[in-house]
């Protein structure tokens, strides 16, 4: 994992705070995951009456959360880098494929974006629900495309960062 960049100014300070308030909601999401998985829980061995339909708020949710904590994952850099062919690389063949690998992080964001949002409209046009609890399912997917598009536009940036066609703004 490579350091942290601590933004200054101008595009890298907006696409922070988008970072942090994703991961906020992120967070929120994530701790009513667990209470409700704490509630069935608790409801099934004391009560023998889970709440209908947990798993299926566990799965929706857990889409929305990672979407929410992708953009903050890619914009601190902390993503899982395997660098065993690279390690006796020069610096220079290093930033490039680290570019390179950006480049294409940010396409497939993109497009899983891109179909992510497709695939809500569809689903709200078909009117599809979960089977239990008969919830919408386009809200989770229309919840998870800004994440998904915040990833993808801080992808952008620091591809132009990595190629030289943007300035890093580094204290």
């Amino acid at each position: 994992m490579s350091e942290s960049k601590a933004p200054s100014s101008g595009v890298d300070r907006v696409l922070e705070l988008l970072c942090d308030a994703s991961a906020t909601i992120g967070g929120l999401v994530l701790v009513a995951i667990a209470s409700v998985t704490v509630v069935s829980v608790i409801g099934r061995a004391f009560f023998s009456h889970p709440i209908l339909g947990d798993v299926e708020l566990v799965q929706l949710g857990c889409a929305v959360v990672v979407a929410s904590f992708l953009p903050y994952t890619q914009f601190r850099n902390a993503n899982i880098i395997v660098d065993f062919f690279t390690t006796n690389a020069s610096q220079e063949t290093q930033t490039k494929l680290d570019g390179f690998g950006t480049l294409l992080y940010t396409l497939v964001m993109g497009l899983v974006a891109w179909r992510v949002a497709v695939g809500g409209i569809d689903i709200k046009a078909n009117q599809e629900t979960s089977m239990l609890m008969a919830l919408p399912l386009w809200i989770p997917y229309m919840l998870m495309v800004p994440g998904l598009v915040l990833c993808t536009a801080i992808g952008l940036v620091q591809t132009l960062e990595h190629f030289g066609l943007m300035k890093k703004e580094n204290v």
